[in-house]
């Protein structure tokens, strides 16, 4: 019997005098009804008035100790355990296909009647885990670190590049990298640029809700990134998601052009100011948008995986303070990201502080708040002001890609000159050179 983790006070004083412990399968009874399941731990800042037990339908619900008239033991928990599956049969013709994993459970075996999550990190972990990938690669997968998303940076950024090219260089058909939610819209755009001409598809993959969840998205986005890696026509790096909310239909958006738009939906990604490049559904890959890059079977690739970390980027707002400005200079900062107003504005009373941080050598470049459309600085004197001291502008480019791009570019040249060169060059689709007036496309 295990300790009973995550309950203090209220909680953990109830259920030692119902003499009780994580696993055990409860009837707990309160004034108006009865529940039974599995008692489930808690995580260390929960509340302690709470009592969480496993339905057998598969969710958990949170019960107020404060409603609670008994708790009594139906059975006695067991050690939670796992059982393999018999591996399925792999066709030795298929492709081989590498996993990279950044951290994350995409892929878990969960142990149903206590909630125990074992990551699948292995490829018998993951054909156990999800069997249908057997139909479609030979899985070799491969752990290069173990974080939470927003604990990214550009080291791992780095990391994750080499390991990519080295996978590349072996002859893999296809590279699919399992990764955090959070922050994969700012991993992708910077793979798009380390990687950039990479002669297979570089998938980015996570899920939105995790796989002791019924409602889980993790086995069909990873079926859909490794179908995606081994049969796509085209090269380059994308990210696999839900369309929508229901389990039928994956999006394949391109790095540089997808943001996440929603906390929570399993359809939370988004390609921004283009449609997504392709669809994924019922096991096949269609609505090929025209244009990609095709896939080659080259094994001469290298990364530029260097970033360059002195990069900022600033959200303009009423009453901004432009002295961050001056404070940014002062720390030796090499470029400025402005997240602009409409068509790429801030306050005038600002520019002061950015012609200086220009003469001194910073590059500064504009890109807009608004999520569709694109920056257009010749409309107004405002704009037209800050064209006149140096302000790049960055056409339709996400705030977000422009602060990876940015990096990447002070790290891969030798002057702010030719980083400034390297940002109005479309490295990766990151630059539309026309905007749709329509809004997004419908769900």
């Amino acid at each position: 019997m295990s300790e009973l983790v995550g309950y203090r006070g209220p909680s953990s004083d109830i259920l030692k005098k119902s003499k009780v412990m994580i696993g055990d399968l409860i009837e707990v009874a309160t004034s108006k009804t009865k529940y039974n399941g599995v008692l489930m731990p808690r995580y260390e800042y929960a509340d302690d008035l709470h009592v969480v037990i496993k339905l057998s339908n598969g969710y958990n619900i949170g019960i107020d100790v404060r409603n609670i008239q008994a708790i009594k033991r139906i059975s006695v928990g067991e050690k939670p355990h796992f059982t393999a599956p018999p591996k399925p049969l792999i066709k030795p013709n298929l492709p081989n296909i590498a996993i990279i994993s950044t951290g994350g459970t995409i892929a878990s075996r969960v142990d149903y009647r206590t909630g125990a999550v074992h990551p699948a990190l292995s490829a018998s972990d993951l054909y156990s885990a999800v069997p249908e990938l057997s139909r479609y690669a030979i899985i070799d997968a491969e752990v290069v670190s173990s974080i939470f998303s927003e604990n990214m940076t550009a080291e791992y950024w780095k990391l994750i590049a080499l390991k990519v090219a080295e996978k590349v260089r072996s002859g893999f058909r296809g590279i699919v990298v399992t990764h955090g939610t959070d922050t994969m819209g700012y991993t992708s755009a910077a793979l798009s640029f380390a990687l950039a001409e990479v002669p297979v598809p570089v998938v980015l993959v996570g899920s939105q809700r995790s796989s002791d969840r019924p409602s889980s998205d993790a086995a069909l986005n990873l079926i859909g990134a490794v179908l995606v890696a081994s049969k796509a026509p085209f090269s380059g790096v994308y990210v696999v998601m839900h369309s929508g909310m229901s389990d039928d239909v994956l999006s394949v958006h391109l790095g540089t052009k997808v943001r996440k738009n929603h906390t929570s939906r399993r359809d939370a990604f988004e390609s921004i100011n283009i449609p997504p490049v392709a669809y994924v559904k019922g096991g096949s890959i269609g609505e090929v948008m025209d244009g990609l890059p095709p896939r080659s079977d080259s094994k001469d690739f290298a990364a530029r995986p260097d970033f360059d970390t002195r990069v900022a980027l600033i959200k303009f707002h009423p009453d901004f303070d432009p002295e961050i400005i001056d404070y940014l200079t002062s720390r030796g900062y090499k470029g400025i990201v402005l997240e602009g107003t409409g068509l790429g504005h801030v306050g005038g009373y600002c520019n002061s502080q950015l012609r200086l941080a220009i003469e001194k050598g910073v590059l500064v470049a504009m890109t807009s708040q608004c999520i569709w459309g694109r920056v257009r600085m010749t409309v107004y004197d405002t704009g037209r002001d800050l064209l006149v001291m140096g302000v790049l502008p960055l056409e339709d480019m996400l705030p977000e890609t422009a602060l990876v791009k940015m990096m990447w570019a002070l790290g891969n040249t030798r002057s702010v000159e030719d980083a400034k060169e390297l940002m109005k060059k479309n490295i990766a689709g990151e630059i539309g050179y026309r905007s749709d007036l329509e809004r997004r496309p419908a769900r």
